[in-house]
């Protein structure tokens, strides 16, 4: 097809359809998703707030691509931002363990109220039991 658009990278020249074809799915997004917001959940009890608030902008992020990617999410994504993240991001900025965990499960029952919605029942937030092994989420230390 000569009147395909291609766009050249470092590797290769593609097609725009190549190019969508290779974004990550819905699945894969929010598989990013829950990894960094029970890494947001186990770092504020870790007491590294910093760390806490790194992983809650990357849900934020995620689901910020989420939207653009899969529109018809976008209003049900900007409402959660609005009522859950935001909200959340306020306890974390004031270091307020008690009213982070209201806010965390807050946004955990949200996000089930959306899975319910969009056909989804059977993804079940829930607050994480262990924390990853590959991080150290407690407070932050001066460095060796």
């Amino acid at each position: 097809m000569s009147d395909e658009r291609r766009v050249r990278t470092k590797h290769a020249e593609l097609s725009l359809e190549e190019v969508a074809e290779s974004l990550p799915g819905t699945g894969e997004l929010m598989a990013s998703v829950g990894r960094s917001y029970g890494a947001c959940w186990h770092a504020a009890h870790g007491g590294n707030w910093d760390l806490a608030a790194y992983f809650l902008r990357r849900v934020r992020g995620t689901q910020q691509r989420l939207a653009v990617l899969r529109p018809k999410y976008r209003d049900q994504l900007a409402e959660f931002d609005a009522d859950s993240i935001t909200p959340l991001m306020s306890t974390i900025d004031a270091h307020d363990l008690l009213a982070f965990d209201n806010a965390y499960d807050h946004a955990v029952e949200r996000a089930n109220h959306y899975h319910v919605l969009n056909g989804k029942s059977y993804v079940r937030w829930k607050r994480p039991e262990r924390p990853p092994d590959d991080l150290d989420l407690g407070p932050q230390g001066g460095g060796t």
